[in-house]
């Protein structure tokens, strides 16, 4: 099944894997996307990636969370957009934007002094307070993240995935740890979930049945005993069904807070065991809704990929850090060269002069 075709969100992929969306440190500092991300990605549909999932896209200054991140806030990122989706399309294959709003994890600078959140919950680490969001500024922020997918659809991308994931804004509104809010947008898991059914809606008014996927966040990540009040199963796979009834065509699996500790990045991935470690999640997702599931998550041997498939774990495979050290794994793995990534889990790819795999390049150069 790996390497077979599917249909999804109406466009046709050519096999079951996922470029998980990753930032590059690659944009200028306004985030305008330039070639090198281009590059990256073409490079990546010539290796036979089925799916792109660009790096976070900040659709307002005001929810920019990185150094040289791309942003999706003004039309006249269009253009640029455009030649990049024209390079992978080149390639035959498929590419979504993905959009985003720091939420407590926006960068501080002078420019922009304060974060913005559904409430005013202390990060733990950093001990910053985020301003609590008034209803004009929640309304501002669904209207930016419309008019970014009507950006990605002017642009020619195959589609949208709103970033619910990893605490980031729509992340923080459908937690209970991170929202305590008492209007239309906090409270009942509905509720929670609500601004991102007002993006659905106001994106529909503007740009028609362009499709919109999610990176949801399944759990908050809080080891077990302190799980109280935060996000986890059954209320993340209720989640999930109120946004696949709202019209959301594909859900990509993903969890974990900067709060709840290391672990987004799991490191020290060794065996088949500690791989896909969402997939639980994945499954009860996947049998609850109609539409494509992928999981992401240490996936790192074709034995495990084949099994998520197999077995109903999933639909799609979304791969981050392996494709970082390989971008031909997608031929490497159908061409039978080898039959497990190249990747450690060292995170050391996380680098802010632009996404690479040092671990690999540092061995070289000891050699």
């Amino acid at each position: 099944m790996l390497f077979e075709p599917m249909t999804l969100c109406g466009f046709e992929v050519r096999n079951r894997f996922v470029r998980s969306a990753t930032h590059e440190w690659m944009a200028e500092a306004d985030g305008t996307p330039t070639s090198r991300i281009g590059d990256m990605y073409e490079e990546l549909a010539r290796s036979e990636v089925g799916l792109i999932i660009t790096g976070y896209a900040y659709v307002n200054p005001k929810g920019k969370s990185d150094h040289l991140q791309q942003g999706i806030y003004d039309d006249r990122f269009i253009e640029p957009y455009r030649e990049i989706v024209s390079g992978v399309h080149r390639q035959g294959g498929r590419i979504v934007l993905q959009v985003v709003h720091g939420g407590r994890q926006t960068m501080i600078s002078a420019e922009n002094p304060y974060a913005l959140a559904p409430s005013a919950v202390t990060q733990k680490g950093t001990g910053m307070t985020p301003e609590e969001m008034s209803e004009q500024e929640v309304m501002e922020t669904i209207e930016d993240f419309a008019q970014a997918v009507r950006r990605c659809k002017e642009a020619g991308f195959d589609g949208v995935q709103l970033h619910c994931a990893h605490g980031f804004l729509l992340s923080n509104f459908i937690s209970p740890y991170t929202n305590r809010r008492k209007d239309r947008w906090g409270g009942s898991t509905l509720k929670r979930t609500q601004v991102i059914l007002d993006i659905i809606e106001r994106a529909r008014e503007i740009v028609g049945d362009h499709p919109i996927m999610v990176k949801l966040n399944v759990t908050d990540g809080f080891p077990e005993g302190s799980k109280k009040n935060s996000l986890d199963a059954p209320e993340s796979i209720e989640i999930a069904k109120i946004l696949a009834q709202h019209g959301i065509c594909a859900i990509e699996v993903s969890g974990g807070i900067a709060d709840a500790g290391d672990e987004m990045f799991r490191t020290r991935i060794s065996s088949p065991e500690q791989e896909a470690y969402y997939r639980e999640y994945s499954r009860a997702i996947k049998e609850a809704v109609d539409i494509p599931v992928m999981l992401v998550g240490g996936i790192r041997s074709k034995a495990v990929m084949e099994m998520m498939l197999e077995d109903g774990y999933a639909d799609m495979i979304s791969l981050s850090r392996p494709f970082i050290a390989e971008p031909d794994l997608v031929v490497k793995l159908r061409t039978g060269q080898t039959d497990a990534v190249k990747c450690v889990s060292c995170n050391l790819c996380s680098d802010s002069s632009g996404i690479k795999c040092n671990y690999f390049k540092g061995r070289e150069l000891k050699q």
